[in-house]
């Protein structure tokens, strides 16, 4: 699974960046760069379903369109997973991810594709600390929002520790002046 999801990922940032113009980062203007911010709502699966009833989160990123259909930029934010209340032992615990978001935008407005990778922070009483994590997702975008579906996995080194969770999320575009 970790190989067909980086080779995915791979696969369509090299497709993303043929035959486009691209921008030089002293070129952020309103256009073609934005902050965004959003929330999360996901469904813990896997293991982590067991102990876990769901996962609200906080979503921040900073994007750069590198070209017209291609966005990359930093992402962060913060996730609480709650524990379920009928499971002995289990905990509330948060995650933290610091990433690259990588974003393909076919049109101006419609159908996107996209990941953040990067490393996530776990917080609370969990077996581990972080992990290297990926987040395929594919949405709907216009000027102003994104709406999208979202896989998220943590790979700790762990073994008891298998996040894996399923959502959906939204963002709001404040665009950069």
């Amino acid at each position: 699974m970790k190989k067909l999801l980086l080779s995915l990922t791979l696969m369509m940032a090299v497709f993303a960046s043929y035959a486009q113009t691209t921008r030089e980062i002293e070129d952020i203007n309103e256009d073609n760069s934005w902050l965004k911010l959003g929330l999360n709502l996901g469904v813990p699966v896997g293991d982590l379903g067991d102990y876990s009833s769901f996962a609200f989160g906080l979503d921040v990123a900073g994007q750069f369109m590198r070209t017209d259909n291609f966005g990359l930029g930093i992402v962060s934010g913060y996730t609480q997973y709650f524990k379920k209340s009928d499971v002995a032992g289990a905990q509330d615990f948060g995650a933290i991810p610091l990433g690259l978001m990588l974003r393909y935008y076919p049109q101006p407005s419609g159908f996107f594709a996209g990941t953040d990778v990067g490393y996530t922070f776990l917080t609370g009483d969990i077996a581990s600390d972080g992990g290297f994590y990926i987040r395929p997702q594919v949405g709907y975008h216009n000027y102003d929002w994104n709406i999208f579906a979202f896989y998220n996995q943590v790979f700790t080194s762990a073994p008891s520790v298998d996040i894996q969770t399923i959502g959906v999320a939204a963002t709001y575009n404040i665009r950069f002046k």
